[in-house]
């Protein structure tokens, strides 16, 4: 039986698609500079305090310029409701059932979000956040065309993730500790943690507590400084 030697085209399609979205999001980045939009990105577990977190660094950033959320979920909309009922323009979208947002749902949704952040005055750089689908894994995979993309990590997830998601923190421009209020009910090491940070990249790490405000006013401060690179360059 003679062996048949014709080949077949064989297409990674996963590799494909996130070629095709890298270049969007490039593409992005620069459409939005344009616009005036510093978008920041945030990946999370789900209960890690995003929104709280959000809800702190707000009224702190909101003194230098505008901000607006876009709340990314497979479904609901508690998030976006409750970052709009703090008086801060937010617009939901939902994935579809994806575990993530890629560049051209980012601009679909920040399309829809300028509408409010500049409603009928003349347009100045702004910050926009997007709270991620909450898990470690899918949205670190996609560029969703953000100028920086944080990590936040709660006290009860324990201090080992960055060995076990290792590239959520790789990518990670700075990393977060949430709930630093309940480190004497729980077995976490924050120095064991910073160095497991540091396995993945030179990310700094700020400790922070969303529900009394510590740590709140320097992680502020670092990303006005952020900001202001971004906006002076």
């Amino acid at each position: 039986m003679m062996r048949d030697e014709r080949k077949v085209k064989i297409i990674d399609v996963k590799e494909s698609i996130l070629e095709d979205n890298d270049k969007d999001a490039d593409l992005l980045r620069q459409e939005l500079k344009n616009e005036g939009i510093f978008y920041v990105n945030i990946m999370s577990s789900p209960g890690s305090g995003k929104t709280t977190t959000l809800l702190q660094l707000l009224p702190r950033l909101a003194k230098e310029a505008p901000c607006g959320v876009l709340e990314a979920d497979i479904d609901s909309d508690v998030d976006a409701l409750t970052i709009a009922g703090a008086g801060y323009p937010s617009v939901q979208v939902h994935t579809g059932g994806m575990c993530h947002l890629d560049a051209d749902m980012s601009r679909q949704g920040l399309r829809e979000l300028a509408a409010e952040l500049w409603p009928a005055e003349e347009k100045k750089p702004a910050i926009v956040f997007l709270e991620n689908v909450g898990n470690l894994v899918c949205p670190a995979e996609f560029d969703t065309g953000a100028q920086l993309d944080l990590v936040i990590l709660s006290v009860p997830e324990g201090d080992d993730k960055p060995l076990k998601y290792p590239l959520v923190f790789q990518k990670a421009d700075a990393v977060i500790v949430n709930k630093i209020d309940a480190l004497e009910v729980f077995d976490f090491d924050l120095k064991k943690f910073r160095a497991n940070v540091a396995e993945r990249g030179p990310a700094p790490v700020f400790a922070v507590s969303a529900a009394t405000g510590e740590g709140m006013d320097e992680l502020a401060s670092w990303l006005l400084a952020q900001y202001r690179e971004w906006r002076n360059a």
